[in-house]
């Protein structure tokens, strides 16, 4: 049974939700089952909502098993790096109710759904990784640079600066923000809108549109996972 992970259909639109009852860290745990969420609406053919628990959306991959280093690490990070290229052009809509931080791979979740709604308050949106003292590895550049507007790219990827919810709109983090009352009333109905479009036409002109996004993004992930060899040891 899923312990992380929930899944639950209505109306024809699943919501996948993370709650690990903390922060929502991006464990191989976590991933594991966000993956077979995700093979589950694939099999329905349905489309996603991806949400938090209230007031967390995710604060990124778990530090502690980043700390320890060696294979599991390296495994976790290129399996959510996988995942945000698996939804880039995941044939359904995915719309990400962001309801809280979004921070590290967190934040590169938002960016590789198809429509961003996030909702008001005191949260913030940030690529931490320089300000913890980490190189960005070449899949977080390659996927900010896909939806972050010219300037806000620098100042995101170079800079680790935070954003607020309406801020992160401008960057180019969110599409939207909402009282969090409205969030995921909005984010069903902007799931809505998206179904009235021609499926076949939606999926294929998502990968048409991102073929060249895609193909920087495999490339960025394998050269990452050379990258692990000698950062990891593995």
């Amino acid at each position: 049974m899923s312990t992380l992970v929930t899944y639950s259909t209505e109306a024809g639109i699943a919501t996948i939700t993370m709650d690990d009852g903390k922060r929502n860290a991006v464990s191989s745990e976590m991933l594991a089952e966000l993956n077979g969420a995700f093979d589950r609406a694939l099999a329905e053919k349905v489309p996603v909502i991806l949400t938090g628990r209230p007031e967390t959306f995710s604060a990124g991959f778990d530090l502690k098993v980043m700390m320890a280093g060696g294979a599991p690490a390296a495994s976790m990070v290129l399996t959510g790096f996988e995942l945000g290229e698996r939804l880039m052009q995941f044939p359904t809509p995915v719309v990400v109710a962001c309801n809280g931080n979004a921070i590290a791979m967190g934040a590169f979740l938002l960016l590789s759904s198809d429509y961003r709604i996030g909702t008001a308050g005191a949260y913030r949106v940030v690529a931490n990784e320089v300000a913890l003292g980490i190189t960005m590895p070449h899949f977080a550049i390659e996927i900010c640079r896909q939806r972050l507007t010219p300037q806000h790219f620098n100042r995101a990827v170079n800079n680790s600066e935070p954003y607020g919810p309406e801020d992160a709109v401008v960057a180019g983090w969110l599409d939207r923000v909402m009282p969090a009352a409205d969030l995921m009333s909005t984010a069903r109905s902007t799931v809505a809108e998206l179904m009235k479009l021609n499926p076949a036409a939606h999926a294929a002109t998502k990968l048409r549109s991102r073929a060249v996004t895609l193909k920087a993004i495999r490339t960025a992930i394998e050269a990452d996972r050379d990258s692990f060899r000698t950062l990891f040891g593995v």
